[in-house]
């Protein structure tokens, strides 16, 4: 796995969408041309692990579930210029393959001109000391609310495959619930919702990572929570 920071700029394919492409291989060539003048852009940030970044079970290139959403926005009429910051095993404590927590990669993709900023994980935080933990997360996302003080934040919280997570993973997400709250962000619950729960088809054969039909469907259930956070298109 490796650590994907990317800003692209909003581009428009024959039908006028605007698809921003994060990948771990060279996506393939398309025809691109820019955005007509005067198209309205939202900026929009995501922070997250290998859930977001992808892996060999699945989610890369224009697979990833980032992709996917910026598709299914354009095709509504929502133009996203997005910035992905994403790398395996990080989480908002534990460092990832690279040596990054969120607060670093957030330092990488947040800009004061983001509308949205999306934070999606961690389930490599679990077993950290509860503390470090809700510290960690506070000074996050105080950061980015010193980097882009008008900026929405979403945090999606850790997600499990099955409907039995361990406590462990329960704090985080109760930690990043509380920490969300304190500063302002929408909270979503992935583990309460049920997102992966009796759908096997979705992970990898590793038991952990969802594959492109897991990264489709989180692409369902995340995009439609970014349109809403997006005020000219609720």
């Amino acid at each position: 796995m490796q650590v994907a920071v990317v800003r692209l700029a909003p581009v428009v394919i024959s039908l006028a969408l605007v698809v921003g492409v994060v990948s771990h291989r060279p996506a393939l060539a398309r025809p691109y041309q820019p955005a007509a003048r005067g198209t309205p852009i939202d900026h929009v940030a995501v922070i997250g692990d290998s859930y977001t970044a992808g892996t060999d079970e699945g989610g890369q290139g224009s697979n990833a579930w980032t992709t996917r959403t910026w598709l299914a926005l354009a095709h509504q009429g929502v133009q996203i210029s997005p910035d992905v910051a994403s790398e395996g095993r990080a989480g908002y404590v534990v460092r990832g393959d690279h040596g990054s927590v969120f607060e670093d990669l957030t330092g990488r993709a947040v800009h004061p001109d983001d509308a949205l900023v999306v934070f999606f994980g961690s389930r490599n935080d679990q077993g950290v000391n509860a503390m470090q933990m809700a510290g960690m997360a506070h000074d996050t996302f105080d950061l980015t609310r010193r980097i882009a003080p008008s900026a929405k934040l979403l945090v999606i919280g850790p997600p499990w495959p099955t409907a039995d997570p361990p406590f462990d993973v329960l704090y985080v997400r109760d930690t990043l619930r509380s920490q969300a709250d304190w500063a302002g962000a929408t909270f979503i619950d992935p583990i309460g919702e049920g997102w992966f729960v009796g759908r096997p088809d979705l992970i990898g054969p590793d038991g952990v990572h969802p594959n492109d039909a897991g990264h489709a469907y989180m692409a369902e259930k995340i995009a439609p929570l970014i349109r809403a956070q997006l005020s000219r298109w609720a």
